[in-house]
């Protein structure tokens, strides 16, 4: 049982397309996805600095190319696919609900459509790690933040105003830690509501395929097989948490043999270690990463 794992915002670093490009057909890959997202995909993810490739409307469509990149270098057809945030999009493509550069375009538009939405007001993230969980609830709760990420026990991610971010922090949860994240507002809260429309109009006009393998969805760790309704998640995504802990719940069920996370790999590779033990696990970060007898 093959699993991919699609890492979100957040594990994209200047120059991580670079390793990469002696793929083939990577060069006519990355030119077709950047028509599709209206951006130099290629200049990106190798000379822009890493300020430049924090901005949302640019690491989401990056990091999905990236992903699709080291998928097909990797020459194995997965029987689970799952993604964290906006690699659910790369997730859907390498199940073949929907095309690559339907994927990067998808996006690229996400990314447009989130960034505009996180200038309406000053919001984001911060990390709580450790403490009871219904305290770390409770805590969130009071301060009018809502939980965005849950990723395993003991580590959860909550949004909203900037002012109770810093009141959260300045009182945490006993046992908890509290930190900022750097990220443009709160996603995967009601923050993200000036994107919906966008994202249902774009989702609405594509005609999905049925998956050809397993997803894992992130609302609910849920096995969805029916394209469209994978697809009408991405919407529902934007403003409901992620809920990662749930996913590799299921993805243990499934008695996976070896997972692989695709590149940028590394950040989901930690969380998955922590939820899958003993089940190996590899994080691609280079093609010096993938596994003996697969051509780069």
């Amino acid at each position: 049982m093959i699993v991919f794992l699609v890492p979100g915002q957040g594990s994209q670093s200047p120059g991580m397309l670079l390793p990469w490009l002696d793929l083939p057909g990577a060069a006519a890959d990355l030119a077709t996805w950047s028509d599709a997202a209206g951006l130099d995909l290629l200049r990106l993810g190798t000379t822009a600095a890493a300020d430049e490739i924090r901005d949302t409307a640019v690491a989401q469509p990056l990091l999905t190319a990236t992903a699709l990149l080291s998928a097909r270098a990797l020459e194995i057809p997965p029987d689970v696919v799952c993604g964290h945030s906006i690699g659910e999009i790369a997730a859907l493509a390498v199940a073949g609900v929907i095309d690559a550069s339907s994927a990067v375009r998808l996006a690229a538009e996400r990314g447009r459509a989130m960034a505009l939405a996180s200038a309406t007001s000053p919001t984001g993230m911060a990390a709580v790690l450790g403490g009871d969980a219904d305290e770390v609830l409770a805590a969130a709760a009071l301060h009018g933040l809502e939980v965005a990420t849950v990723n395993v026990a003991g580590q959860v991610v909550v949004g909203g105003p900037v002012a109770s971010l810093e009141a959260l922090a300045a009182n945490p949860p006993t046992a908890a830690r509290v930190r900022r994240l750097e990220t443009a507002g709160a996603f995967h809260t009601s923050a993200m509501a000036p994107a919906v429309p966008r994202l249902t109009e774009l989702v609405a006009a594509v005609v999905p395929g049925e998956p050809l393998c397993t997803v894992v969805a992130n609302r609910d760790g849920a096995v969805v097989t029916d394209g469209r309704e994978l697809l009408d998640r991405l919407v529902g995504q934007l403003t409901g948490p992620v809920r990662f802990d749930l996913c590799l719940q299921t993805i243990a069920g499934l008695q996976p043999t070896t997972v692989y996370e695709l590149a940028p790999g590394g950040t989901l590779a930690a969380v998955a270690k922590r939820a899958l033990p003993g089940v190996p696990i590899v994080a691609l970060k280079t093609p010096e990463d993938l596994p003996a007898g697969v051509s780069a």
